[in-house]
């Protein structure tokens, strides 16, 4: 993710308050001071709200050449660095549809090549969430608990996951992404008015 949910924070990173996908942690200054800036390195790589690609649908990826594997390994060493969970590539810039995420702590990097959601469970839940491209901004989002998820990986071999839980939820945000969508698109018109506030202030401070 790009996805934050303060019920997984323990679980995947036991230095953040929440699991922050984008954004500054509360208490930056308790990192170790080279992991703080690592990640403040990267999170000065992604593209933040107001940049146009953004809210731009990526196109397809029709080539899995060494070019595309750079990409995803780029891709996961930035989210890692960032403290993400998720991360799509239009949120480092790139029109592909391409996005990479970590299932769980200690779990390998996964990468999802042109993924198409074939099916959405029927039970939905709504957790908050936030967005490395959206500083400071944490919404509640309804989302299915359950998804079956067609893609190829790096290597252009055709894969199906099928993710429940916040694997479920990764995979739904950073498409969203890669379809132009935010997740202040998907709030209520009273939690986007208090996160477009919180987000101002972030950005100036940037």
């Amino acid at each position: 993710m790009a996805v934050d949910e303060h019920d997984a924070t323990t679980e995947l990173h036991e230095d953040e308050p929440e699991l922050e996908v984008e954004g500054e942690p509360e208490h930056e200054e308790a990192l170790d001071p080279e992991v703080a800036a690592r990640r403040r390195a990267a999170l000065a790589q992604i593209r933040k709200f107001g940049d146009p690609v953004l809210r731009t649908r990526a196109r397809p990826v029709d080539l899995f050449d060494e070019a595309l594997r750079e990409e995803v390994a780029r891709m996961g060493a930035l989210m890692d660095d960032a403290f993400g969970v998720g991360l799509a590539a239009t949120q480092v810039g790139v029109v592909h549809r391409l996005l990479v995420y970590k299932a769980s702590p200690g779990a390998p990097l996964a990468a999802l090549v042109n993924p198409e959601v074939e099916w959405r469970g029927d039970e939905q839940e709504i957790m908050e969430e936030g967005c490395l491209s959206l500083p400071a901004v944490h919404v509640d989002v309804e989302r299915a608990i359950h998804v079956r998820v067609r893609a190829r990986d790096e290597y252009g071999t055709e894969i199906l996951v099928e993710a429940t839980g916040l694997e479920a939820r990764v995979i739904q945000h950073e498409i969203d992404h890669l379809d132009g969508v935010l997740i202040l698109d998907r709030t209520s018109r009273e939690e986007r008015k208090q996160a477009m506030a919180a987000l101002r202030e972030a950005l100036d401070q940037v």
